[in-house]
């Protein structure tokens, strides 16, 4: 990971806290873009000037505008023409405007043509340092500030709130606002980034965590031009205020983003991964973004590896929807203590369930009480609170009453008419917030679990691995042999072995070597041996070795490579690369010829928390095979640690590697041992 980089975040008062703003396009015909933009700052409290070089009873030009004004005009709106845009902001930045919006689109994802209007906007930026928003992008708004600098109906109408949105796209932005708005969460801050030319995802995100409205962030990606500032503007945020993403790009969808933003999508399955390890807590869909940024807005529960949740809830069966969704995302749902216990069968009919998940049949007046008795147990950190509406009892009432939002982080999910949920939602307090149905309760509560686990990774020191010593690796490429070599420097345990090139070299390693061995045939431009059949494995007599030979000769092997029989044991395939995007990552996933197969890994960037390291193999599906199933060895986590720092030290002492393969990595009684290894140039991984 780079070194921090200067936030940028304060650059964009002008933008986001304009004391005035001019629109340049301005239009009274319905139909027009500067119209909807015009009737959206309607509200703005500071003045606004509207422009068009028309006349019909604007300013003409944005000078004129602000020497009339009286009040400075930090912010201008351009309606105008991609064609236009360059020479409008020119002027803009000429008369002394800080900040521009550019709503048009028509630039880089339009081809060639556009493309030539985009650099003279560039041009225009990077000339005259004015910070600019867009293009292709529907606005922003800040409803706390009577701020509505969008096109989009329904826009202004937008109430405040907690969440900040920071979208890649204008569309989605405001899909997320209204969404947002729906669930009683609000928005403190909605910005469309559209193509990014100059703002930012990682600068809003600076901004947000200095804004005294925004209490939690949802965020949006398509496509990451600057891995390493991303990845620092989220850890800065998070370790602030809670942060929930979402990341497209899991299907083919690259010509569609490309032709959307410009840019192609980056890898999704990198970009998730390192998100979450920088803090994020990341979702799989914008309806479950909205839930955790809702939830999220709540009290953050306190930094633990392993937090406990609570659940009461007023109907079995959408309680054990609920409690089935915690534990699959391996959420502790502890057994209450016999203090919390005893208190609740004093409250409750025995036919209820009394444990956790406690299911209080229809609550009635002692539901208080039964919160309280269950948020006071000490394995409880969180506690989520289930019911259908119905007249009997109130959730947040009841919740008010019990105390409990004072120690930990409380949520409602409720279900019922429209109107009543409302009336729910309207009788919560604010740090309490309420979500519809039992499943948004559940992501809910694994979005403040998965919030109070990266806050505590977040606390751990980073293992930063020593650069590999005096390694003399030339320009490469590198054969197998050669990158062993380079494991054994670092500790990295690899098999017996002896570079051959003619038989009779062949025939008195064999004789040196103990046990079977493995034929390989050795050249740096095959990765894939198995493919080309250059690989014999399990030979023992002077006829097998023979035999073998022939097939190697066959296949091409001028040197051919013989090492010792590594043991039994449970195939891993672990590697280090330069992501053209983040840098340095490594992966670990289930090894051998099936591994691109089966696509099982897990991902993390380098430097990376111990805990990150050790916790690799739990990340993957086939994790159970390295914990002693079915008496296979059991994976040291903490000897897997050191390998990865230390393959990722030898990144960090070669700039020229760009890529460093073990597969497999056998885990063994004995320990790991690397069976394979590749070596790739920088070049090569581009």
């Amino acid at each position: 990971m780079a070194e921090p980089r200067r936030s940028r975040g304060r650059e964009l008062e002008p933008l986001f806290a304009p004391r005035g703003i001019a629109v340049i396009g301005a239009s009274d015909k319905p139909g027009k873009l500067g119209t909807a933009m015009t009737a959206s700052l309607d509200r703005f409290p500071r003045g606004v000037a509207m422009v068009n070089p028309g006349g019909g009873g604007m300013y003409t030009g944005v000078a004129e505008a602000v020497a009339a004004h009286g009040t400075h005009i930090d912010l201008a709106v351009l309606c105008v023409p991609a064609a236009a845009t360059a020479g409008a902001l020119q002027g803009c930045a000429d008369a002394g405007v800080a900040a521009a919006v550019v709503c048009a689109g028509g630039f880089a994802e339009a081809g060639a043509q556009g493309e030539e209007h985009q650099q003279a906007v560039e041009a225009v930026v990077a000339r005259t340092g004015i910070r600019l928003l867009g293009p292709n992008t529907s606005g922003f708004f800040r409803p706390g500030t009577g701020l509505y600098a969008s096109f989009v109906p329904g826009a202004a109408d937008l109430s405040p709130g907690g969440v900040g949105v920071v979208a890649a796209s204008g569309g989605v932005n405001h899909a997320l606002s209204f969404r947002l708005e729906s669930a009683g969460a609000g928005v403190s801050l909605g910005v469309g980034l559209g193509g990014g030319i100059d703002v930012t995802a990682p600068e809003v995100l600076d901004f947000l965590r200095t804004d005294e409205r925004t209490r939690a962030v949802a965020l949006h990606l398509e496509s990451v031009p600057d891995g390493p500032g991303l990845l620092e503007a989220v850890r800065r945020l998070a370790a602030e205020k809670p942060v929930a993403a979402l990341v497209v790009g899991r299907g083919r969808t690259d010509e569609f983003a490309r032709s959307h933003t410009g840019a192609l999508a980056t890898s999704w399955a990198t970009t998730r991964a390192l998100l979450e390890q920088a803090g994020a807590v990341v979702v799989d869909d914008e309806n479950e973004l909205v839930n955790a940024a809702s939830a999220l807005t709540a009290a953050r529960m306190r930094p633990d590896p392993d937090p406990g949740v609570g659940l009461v809830t007023g109907q079995a069966g959408p309680g054990l929807i609920i409690a089935d969704a915690l534990t699959s995302q391996d959420l502790s749902l502890p057994p209450l203590e016999r203090p919390a216990r005893e208190r609740i069968e004093g409250l409750l009919p025995p036919l209820t369930y009394l444990e956790n998940p406690v299911d209080t049949g229809r609550p009635g007046p002692e539901l208080p009480q039964v919160l309280a008795a269950v948020g006071a147990d000490p394995g409880v950190d969180a506690l989520g609170v289930y019911g259908i509406t119905e007249p009997v009892v109130s959730l947040p009432d009841a919740v008010r009453e019990a105390g409990v939002g004072t120690r930990i982080p409380v949520l409602i999910g409720v279900d019922g008419p429209a109107r009543e949920v409302e009336r729910v939602r309207a009788a919560a307090d604010e740090q309490v917030p309420v979500l519809v149905g039992p499943s948004a309760l559940a992501q809910g509560l694994t979005a403040l679990a998965a919030d109070a686990r990266a806050r505590h990774r977040a606390a751990q020191e980073v293992d930063r691995p020593a650069r590999a010593p005096h390694l003399r690796l030339g320009d490469g490429p590198w054969h197998e042999a050669a990158a062993k070599d380079v494991l054994d420097s670092v500790g990295v345990a690899t098999p017996r072995r002896r570079v051959c090139r003619t038989d009779e070299e062949v025939l008195g390693a064999r004789g040196d070597l103990q046990g079977p061995v493995a034929l390989k045939l050795l050249d740096a431009s095959v990765l894939h041996k198995s493919d080309v059949g250059g690989v014999e494995l399990g030979i023992t007599g002077p006829q097998e070795l023979g035999d073998a030979l022939v097939r190697l000769r066959a296949a091409g092997a001028r040197d051919v490579l013989v090492e010792e029989m590594a043991p039994s044991g449970t195939d891993l395939i672990l590697g280090v690369r330069r992501d053209p995007v983040f840098g340095p990552v490594a992966v670990l996933g289930l090894g051998g010829v099936d591994a691109e197969a089966l696509a099982d890994h897990a991902l993390c960037g380098l430097p990376a928390h111990r805990a990150d390291l050790e916790g690799l193999p739990d990340r993957i599906a086939a994790s159970a095979l390295l914990d002693g199933f079915r008496g296979r060895p059991v994976l040291d986590r903490a000897a897997l640690a050191e390998v990865v720092s230390a393959l990722a030290g030898v990144l960090a002492g070669a700039p020229h590697v760009g890529e460093i393969e073990i597969n497999p990595l056998r885990v063994t009684d004995k320990g790991l041992v690397a069976l394979d290894a590749v070596m790739t140039p920088m070049e090569e991984t581009r």
